[in-house]
């Protein structure tokens, strides 16, 4: 089935960017706030071109212009003008633009008149504002698409798709990905297929790169935003042993339409994928905005709490070295992110070994290889404090799986279904599995599966205040913690 020394080559050019991955939603969002700023600017343009210095403004030009945005922002929504067709269909959408501009501007007018404030504006200025509006609006359009277009072409934005499935759905669905706005935005880097049968003569020009395991291994080693399964829907126990395999991957996961469905397609789809009738039934966590909002996070509060610790950086790092000889940090690989390996920072707690154990043992309660100031930083949780560089740096974030030694995750991702979800999302110094009390020693199986089970719910119900809670948690119960040695 899979003959890489006839794909190799096919595989190299398509090979799965390191690219940013633009959604519908985040570039809704992106055109939304410009459009704010540009309307905003267009009112003050007005105002410079009819009346005078803009310092002068008084506050009802000021109203109005906020009024506009804000209606703006709600009446553009309902018109259309923030769909992905029409962002990538500049000159259709100019209509859309036009029509939005004139029902703000006429309803701003009502407003006005209802408060029998209309003398207080100049007529003049508020049809300049209209006219001014709509050609900025109306300008941006086009210079947005030029810098959509050419950044696709590069390959700086864009998503990475694999196909599970190589039969006839398979066509169907690389034919649609090829056409219209689909085509700038998706970038198609292999197909997978665990039967030799269902391969379809028209996907040969593909990378067919092997089955679902081959495909759980791509996904850890390049670059992927979205796995599209399609498969016939009648094989729907298959349908579910699939997703749930693939629930381990930090990528959106697609189940596309039947057959019949490209006929009728009613199902709504995303819109960065065209007119595809698909569903999303995993999403990928901490994506879009999600994942801006993350880490502004991090980096915010890494930095903050850097600042505010240094003294205590210093006064253990000085204690540590007096004690006994060795390193003041102990580093240590660790798999992160989709199973990438990282080397996290702690404080040296143990005695220092030359020669390292080949097999990680954990911390146990009287463990004669820890020191006395080790005892102390362990039992509070100053030993983790070095890992606000690891966050800093980007490998590590505030809240998130803890992560485990490579050959710990080795043996329980054997042992525990499912286990790798918890590397969906990057690993934290304090996360749920900890604040809710699995923390420390896991010395039985159960103990593990706790965490394991805590670490994914967490992955997939992420959101800020829910990071939020966790820290304000960990400030009362992860610092002193009677399972920690």
């Amino acid at each position: 089935m899979n003959k890489m020394s006839g794909t190799e080559i096919i595989q190299e050019k398509r090979r799965a960017r390191q690219s940013h991955p633009i959604s519908s939603t985040v570039l809704s969002g992106l055109y939304s706030i410009i459009d704010t700023i540009l309307i905003a600017a267009a009112g003050i343009t007005a105002f410079v071109l009819i009346i005078g210095n803009p310092w002068y403004m008084r506050e009802i030009y000021l109203f109005g212009i906020f009024f506009i945005f804000s209606s703006h922002f709600f009446v553009g929504r309902y018109a259309g003008i923030y769909t992905f067709p029409s962002i990538m269909s500049p000159l259709r959408s100019v209509s859309g633009v036009a029509a939005t501009c004139l029902v703000t501007f006429l309803l701003l007018q009502a407003l006005v008149y209802s408060l029998e404030i209309s003398g207080e504006f100049s007529r003049v200025w508020m049809y300049g504002f209209l006219l001014t509006c709509f050609l900025f609006l109306t300008a941006f359009r086009f210079i947005g698409y030029a810098i959509l277009s050419f950044l696709a072409k590069k390959g700086i934005i864009g998503r990475n798709i694999v196909i599970l499935g190589a039969g006839a759905q398979a066509n169907q669905l690389v034919k649609l990905l090829s056409q219209g706005h689909a085509r700038s935005m998706n970038n198609i880097v292999g197909v997978f297929d665990d039967r030799v049968s269902r391969t379809h003569n028209k996907l040969k020009n593909l990378p067919i790169l092997g089955n679902i395991k081959a495909l759980k291994k791509y996904c850890r080693t390049n670059h992927v935003d979205d796995i599209i399964v399609a498969l016939p829907w009648n094989a729907d126990q298959r349908q579910v042993d699939i997703v749930r395999q693939l629930r381990e991957l930090p990528a959106h996961v697609h189940l596309v339409s039947d057959l019949v469905g490209f006929r009728f397609p009613n199902e709504p789809s995303p819109t960065h994928f065209g007119n595809i009738p698909m569903i999303e039934v995993i999403d990928s966590p901490l994506s879009g905005w999600g994942g801006m909002i993350k880490w502004l996070e991090d980096k915010i509060l890494s930095t903050l709490l850097l600042v505010i610790f240094a003294p205590v950086f210093l006064c253990l790092a000085l204690a540590i070295k007096l004690e006994s000889k060795g390193p003041v940090l102990f580093k240590q690989k660790r798999y992160g992110y989709n199973n990438q390996e990282f080397e996290i920072y702690k404080f040296r707690s143990m005695y220092h070994d030359a020669q390292p154990a080949s097999v990680t043992q954990q911390a146990t309660k009287g463990d004669p290889r820890i020191t006395r100031i080790g005892k102390f930083i362990r039992k509070t949780s100053l030993d983790e404090l070095p890992q606000l560089l690891n966050v800093f740096q980007g490998s590590m974030s505030l809240v998130g799986p803890r992560p485990h030694a490579v050959d710990h995750n080795e043996e329980y991702s054997e042992l525990i279904d499912g286990y790798f979800a918890r590397h969906r999302v990057k690993p934290g110094i304090t996360g749920w599995a900890q604040v809710k009390g699995f923390r420390g020693e896991t010395d039985t199986l159960d103990k593990m599966e706790a965490r394991v089970e805590c670490d994914t719910y967490y992955c997939e119900n992420w959101s800020l205040f829910f990071d939020i809670k966790i820290l304000v948690m960990t400030a009362f119960v992860g610092f002193i913690n009677k399972n920690a040695y």
